[in-house]
């Protein structure tokens, strides 16, 4: 899954940090050497996010069939921002990170780098398993020396979720394939975002310009450079790619029509933001639908619906499953690892927290491609993500990626906040070049 950055002390991730790697000589397994295959053993996987990957049930199986296994899971709560400042504090020093890390799609590359300090899981029989994953996702795991990083958990196939509630009251449709014919483009959506703002003068129609600014990049990238802020030689292109201005522009766009809640994604008023229902739409990747279900809570179930999100195509987000050299275990981690990103696995991780698989074998069984999802007032959600996953086009995102979205995204939020939408397109160019240096 993917979760945007969240607002915390950086300092204190530091200083914890810190704590775990002077108490910590390996891996965040406390036991001593592999010994024999009987010896007990503790794998630590390393997650983030308010929902985790749903792996918990997979967990107890894993354990069932290696009795001297016990896996215990670190993170679950954790933005990625600050999950990502402290994994690469533990890779770079090789010590403190769990036997089982999570990387997600936007910072993946940034490890390719230091892809020398994790486990090759080719040497543990990866390859054989390359036919189990999307092409695109196949290959964003591996480095281009042909190293497996990681293998696949999800990706973020696109939809926009709705409250079907707020668009009755707004005299809009409130039927999800008439709902998705309003917005065949990005303009007609905020054009039906016009006539919400008309008519309901207490919500606003989105959550954040941010969040619709990073999903039209993506898919604008998707089809047409195949980057955003770097090119595929990793030189920062940020004011040379059209798709980013085609983005920034659409989302100030929207901000000037008054469509944004100004809402930080996965800050605690964008959560009290779903709790009140202060927006009605929100850009939805399948892993989203248990964002809000964990957010809205059960008040909320059934007012929410899903959609065909405007345009074509379309990735937010989706993760890799890796193993540090640091690990005491790294047979039994590379095991678990591929456990986890098994059809199976994933079936099961769909079905806890809604995460898409980038399985095509699990895509296609019936438990993935024909399930609906009771609290979105049953939506056909396999058919909706499912279907479109497949066509999926890679965008690279380079080495910096997330550093520089970050200072794209605050730019965006000073244009919310009321500065002129020019001067912070400049702001961006200047403060997303020196991020990305």
């Amino acid at each position: 899954m993917s979760v945007p950055i969240r607002r915390r002390r950086l300092a204190a991730i530091a200083l914890a940090s810190v704590a775990m790697i002077a108490t910590t000589s390996a891996c965040g397994s406390d036991d001593e050497g592999s010994g024999s295959s009987d010896d007990p053993i503790k794998l630590v996987v390393d997650v983030f996010g308010d929902q985790g990957f749903g792996y918990d049930e997979l967990y107890k199986q894993f354990e069932s069939e290696h009795p001297n296994i016990k896996i215990e899971q670190r993170g679950k709560g954790l933005g990625l921002g600050d999950y990502n400042t402290r994994l690469t504090q533990q890779i770079t020093a090789g010590a403190g990170a769990g036997d089982v890390v999570a990387l997600e799609e936007g910072t993946i590359v940034q490890f390719y780098a230091q892809a020398g300090k994790f486990v090759n899981l080719a040497d543990h029989g990866a390859n054989d398993l390359k036919a189990n994953f999307l092409p695109w996702k196949w290959e964003q795991g591996t480095t281009p020396d042909g190293t497996v990083l990681g293998l696949g958990t999800d990706v973020g196939s696109m939809a926009l979720c709705y409250r079907s509630d707020l668009f009755k009251a707004a005299g809009l449709p409130t039927d999800r394939e008439e709902v998705g014919a309003l917005w065949p483009t990005w303009d007609q959506f905020i054009a039906a975002g016009q006539k919400f703002a008309a008519a309901d003068k207490k919500h606003k129609f989105v959550d954040s310009a941010t969040n619709f600014y990073n999903v039209v990049l993506m898919q604008t990238a998707g089809n047409g450079s195949g980057y955003t802020y770097y090119d595929k030689s990793n030189k920062l292109v940020i004011g040379e790619n059209p798709d980013v201005r085609t983005a920034y522009d659409l989302s100030t766009k929207m901000i000037a029509a008054g469509l944004s809640n100004n809402l930080q994604s996965f800050s605690n008023e964008w959560n009290a933001g779903f709790k009140n229902g202060t927006f009605a739409t929100i850009a939805c990747p399948a892993w989203m639908t248990g964002v809000i279900k964990g957010q809205a809570g059960d008040s909320a179930a059934g007012k929410w619906d899903v959609a065909k999100a405007p345009g074509n195509g379309g990735n937010w987000g989706g993760s890799f499953l890796a193993v540090p050299k640091s690990s005491k275990h790294p047979k039994e981690a590379a095991e678990l690892v591929k456990f986890l990103t098994s059809a199976k696995g994933q079936i099961e991780a769909f079905k806890k927290v809604g995460n898409l698989p980038s399985s095509p074998q699990a895509l296609a069984d019936p438990a993935v491609a024909d399930s609906t999802n009771e609290y979105f007032t049953n939506a056909p959600v396999g058919k909706i993500f499912a279907a479109g996953a497949s066509e999926l086009k890679p965008v690279y995102l380079g080495p910096k990626n997330q550093a520089v979205r970050t200072a794209v995204e605050n730019t965006l939020r000073a244009v919310e906040q009321g500065k002129p939408a020019a001067e912070q397109w400049e702001a961006a160019l200047k403060n997303g070049e020196a991020a990305g240096k």
